[in-house]
């Protein structure tokens, strides 16, 4: 479902990535874990097309997304990949299904379907209740639900997590990680998350270790 196949990046002088080859499956849920600044992060950059790797190609259902204009990487961005963070980035402004929201609107999605989806993934989440609060007015652990069904809007192929659990207690952690899974289950969809945390790790299909810009196993 997607490959990527010798991945090199270099900021400045420095060789992030080493020429890094990975492949996940249609429903495989992948973790990805290692020392800080072994280029884990900038490798789910480069897979979520935030940026751009110096040589390698990446290919998703098939399509290689490496040789797209800009253009074409937002519309597969938009549409073929769900982003969460471990900051959450949800909009201050914007309550719970406003945020969930955006980046249907952004794929040309109208405003009835669009909050009909959102509150369906809200509930899924167990949030209805919270959908019109704002960021401001939910706890850690429902902004991080929040932020999930955001990058569920669109139905990605691929969902890709960077510490997702690094800013919630050991509970919402655990909840967290079960609940990718659930939605892997009910789903099909891909993850892959960069996490420090091992309980996160053990539970996933696959670990893999990066070690100085390379995946050693």
């Amino acid at each position: 479902m997607l490959k990527a196949l010798g991945i090199q990046k270099t900021y400045g002088s420095l060789q992030i990535l080493k020429g890094v080859d990975l492949e996940v499956a249609q429903g495989e849920i992948v973790t990805i874990v290692g020392a800080s600044g072994a280029g884990k992060s900038s490798l789910l950059n480069i897979i979520g097309t935030l940026d751009k790797p110096d040589a390698g190609q990446l290919y998703l259902k098939g399509q290689e997304i490496s040789k797209l204009n800009n253009k074409q990487l937002s519309q597969v961005r938009n549409k073929q990949i769900g982003f969460i963070f471990q900051f959450h980035h949800l909009l201050a402004e914007f309550n719970a299904i406003e945020n969930v929201c955006i980046p249907a609107f952004i794929a040309g999605v109208s405003k009835a379907d669009a909050q009909k989806r959102a509150a369906a993934l809200l509930s899924k989440l167990g949030l209805s209740s919270r959908a019109y609060h704002k960021p401001n007015q939910l706890s850690g652990g429902e902004q991080q639900r929040v932020a999930v069904a955001r990058a569920l809007i669109n139905e990605p192929a691929i969902v890709l997590a960077d510490e997702p659990s690094g800013n919630l207690d050991s509970a919402n952690a655990r909840d967290l990680h079960q609940l990718f899974i659930d939605l892997r289950n009910e789903f099909d969809q891909s993850f892959i998350i960069v996490t420090h945390n091992e309980d996160l790790a053990d539970l996933s299909d696959r670990k893999v270790m990066m070690k100085d810009g390379l995946i050693v196993q």
